[in-house]
């Protein structure tokens, strides 16, 4: 039988010295696990096959772990070089489906089988070292250099989740047993499900900043929510449950589904859940992480959040009653009735979780918790819920692309855990979230309840730094300043005359509005942001042609606001630009061949600009243009003194930014022209703005 795994450890008790060996075995346990997980991959081929057309290989997965320690250790100062910079940066980004996860395949040559486990080897290595050299404090907390190695822990427990997730997707041929995860063998009839109720009740949600473990951005802040009294299910629904909602022809009754729902069940064509093996007219075998067995009726059934839609929807049919999904808040109405103390993590509590019963489900009757089974572990549930912030809400600086790009109304909020959750997602207050088309090892039980639940799909942008973005952007002009994005890629156009305009890049696009307007010159524009952010409403306004979003006034008051393309002129340039999530210092292979790169406001922003010139410059096509723009306000917050490019003193005397230019550049390109300062204004409020010059200089690629 598999062990449970160690928590995720408290991390405001004992020494520093024993809190640096707890962490050291919470790292290496952990590290471990999840490569003992590839060990489920029978061959090479298994690690390039696509198991979900909307997912990466698993060899993006094997080398993701790892080179999210080393990226977040760069970005957090921790370390000052990288191990691999061309592996880090085919193995930075895409695990959702946004718009800037890069999914094709033609886009990636992924490295071998055996180089990836080496580069796991050396980052490893590194840290390894850095848990035993950089300074810790008690407690830590989330600005402490140690963060951001629980951070990338925890991260790698998610994807021994998400990893196995994919491994049950992909054909047998390619996956093979292994002892350290064995299946459940108990299983027999379901039991028939039953309502109980719970009573009204408040339900507070949110960790102060000071608490004990480690969190992600989302679960901190405050929230208080008064709960109606429902009745829910004892158990989670069994396949024999949901296979009744199969056999009375579920899958072929629209009326049953939403809207979207639809749309997905057309397209994937389904008929059942995606992890049942038809074998006959009525008969169904399960696939587990490495075989199929026997259908299990009295397993939960692991479904979307649209399958479980769309049963919830016959069952209210059926029985006459108001059927749903619960909320969050009413899952957590469930939790405060039953045994679990709802405090820290569960580990010793009786639940099917952090690999303690096993590497599979198990009876839906087996865990019993207070009156309820399996409130805690088996598999995910889903909710009604979309993820949003909760009030106080503050991005992590080291990760601000883990929560934000999911507050899109798009991505249901899961509780419980799986089986395999570990870490933070063995505790109560996670949340996670995942569109509703996604598979996880996720299931449901379903409420009856009068309180209707009322989700909008047209939300404004409340982040206040991009709200501010937004307004500098796409919002009016301020003391009779031009539109700083819009005057830029104007006098862009004008240095291009006589050039190539066929392909250009934006990089520190921002929210995009310089994106689209280069698009009026040139075939093709990319917009790359280091902020997922920033990202997503360039995105926004390409797929949607419109944006919404709000901005402070005074104190708590604001007001809201809506752009569209139409009002700037810009429709049609939608269709010749792209937006994508990297990073200016380590731009994936792909982003090359241009005739124009824009760096805007960057150069004074990043850890190391030489380096970033020197990468930046194979990038662009013989006799193309690079335009600098910077105000050049040096801080050591963003670059180490002795990275600066100018604004300081090199042997006595004084060295500009512009001297720093001439440096890195010549003799591989050659100054056009004086530089030249171009104004903006950026508003914080009704009645404070930022008035800055930002110098540009235009720089000639000669060889």
């Amino acid at each position: 039988m598999s062990s449970s795994l160690m928590p995720t450890p408290r991390l405001d008790q004992g020494s520093p010295e024993t809190m640096r060996q707890n962490i050291r075995k919470y790292f290496t346990e952990t590290w471990e696990i999840y490569e003992e997980l590839f060990e489920v991959l029978d061959c090479d081929e298994a690690y390039f096959a696509k198991a979900d057309p909307l997912r990466h290989p698993l060899i993006f997965y094997l080398g993701h772990t790892a080179t999210f320690f080393i990226n977040k250790m760069v970005l957090a100062k921790v370390i000052s070089e990288r191990v691999n910079p061309l592996l880090e940066s085919i193995f930075a980004v895409g695990v959702d489906e946004m718009s800037w996860d890069d999914l094709s395949d033609k886009n990636y040559e992924w490295p071998t089988v055996a180089e990836a486990w080496e580069y796991r080897k050396q980052a490893r290595a590194v840290v390894e070292q850095a848990i035993d050299e950089i300074p810790l404090n008690m407690p830590i907390q989330w600005n402490d250099p140690f963060w951001v190695i629980i951070m990338g822990i925890e991260h790698e427990r998610i994807h021994l989740e998400t990893s196995s997730v994919l491994m049950r997707q992909l054909p047998l041929e390619m996956v093979r047993s292994v002892e350290r995860f064995p299946l459940c063998e108990n299983s027999g009839d379901a039991p028939a499900n039953e309502m109980l109720v719970v009573e009204e009740g408040v339900v507070v949600q949110g960790l102060p900043d000071n608490h004990s473990f480690y969190g992600w951005d989302n679960e901190y802040g405050h929230l208080k929510s008064e709960v109606s009294a429902f009745k829910a299910t004892r158990y989670l629904v069994s396949n024999d449950e949901f296979e009744g909602f199969v056999k009375a022809g579920g899958y072929q009754t629209e009326k049953y589904w939403t809207e979207e729902g639809w749309a997905w069940k057309i397209y994937s064509k389904a008929e059942f859940p995606t992890f049942w093996v038809k074998t006959g007219e009525k008969s169904y075998k399960l696939r587990c992480l490495a075989e199929e067995i026997d259908m299990p009726k009295d397993w939960p059934a692991e479904v979307n959040y649209l399958e479980a839609k769309a049963f919830c929807s016959w069952k209210a049919e059926t029985t006459g009653q108001p059927v749903r999904l619960p909320t969050e808040a009413e899952w957590y109405r469930i939790l405060e009735s039953s045994t679990l103390d709802g405090k820290e993590h569960w580990t010793g509590h009786k639940a099917n979780i952090n690999l303690a019963q096993g590497a599979s489900s198990c009876p839906v009757n087996e865990n019993k918790q207070g009156d309820f089974f399996d409130v805690v572990g088996n598999v995910w549930q889903w909710t009604e819920t979309p993820i949003s912030g909760f009030p106080g809400f503050k991005v992590h600086p080291l990760y601000d692309d883990f929560s934000t790009p999911t507050f899109d109304t798009r991505h249901n909020i899961l509780k419980g855990g799986s089986w395999i959750s570990a870490g933070n997602e063995a505790n109560p207050f996670s949340r996670y979230a995942f569109r509703r088309h996604f598979f996880q090892h996720a299931g449901f039980r379903y409420i009856e309840s009068e309180a209707e639940v009322t989700i909008s799909d047209d939300i404004y942008e409340t982040d206040e730094l991009v709200g501010q973005y937004c307004e500098f952007h796409f919002g009016q002009e301020y003391y009779g300043v031009p539109n700083f994005p819009k005057a830029t890629a104007e006098i862009c156009g004008e240095l291009m005359k006589g050039r190539s305009f066929k392909r250009a890049l934006d990089l520190g696009c921002a929210t995009g509005r310089s994106t689209f307007e280069l698009a009026r010159f040139f075939d093709h524009v990319t917009g790359i942001d280091f902020s997922a952010r920033f990202i997503r409403v360039g995105h926004d306004m390409q797929n949607k042609g419109r944006i919404k979003y709000a901005i402070p006034s005074e104190g708590q008051l604001v007001s809201y606001h809506e752009k569209n393309l139409e009002e700037f002129g810009l429709v049609g340039t939608e269709n010749k630009v792209e937006f994508w999530q990297g990073d200016a210092h380590n731009l994936k292979p792909q982003f090359d061949n241009y005739d124009l790169v824009l760096a805007c406001n960057l150069v004074d922003r990043l850890y190391s600009p030489a380096k970033f010139l020197e990468h930046i410059a194979g990038r662009i096509n013989k006799g193309g243009l690079l335009v600098l723009m910077s105000p050049y306000t040096w801080l050591e917050e963003f670059t180490p003194l002795e990275n600066w490019l100018g604004g300081r003193k090199v042997d006595g005397e004084n060295r500009t930014t512009l001297d720093g230019f001439h440096r890195e550049l010549e003799p591989e390109f050659r100054l056009l022209g004086e530089p030249r300062d171009v104004p903006f204004v950026i508003r914080e409020t009704a009645r404070k703005f930022q008035h800055t010059l930002s110098q540009m200089t235009v720089w000639e690629k000669l060889k």
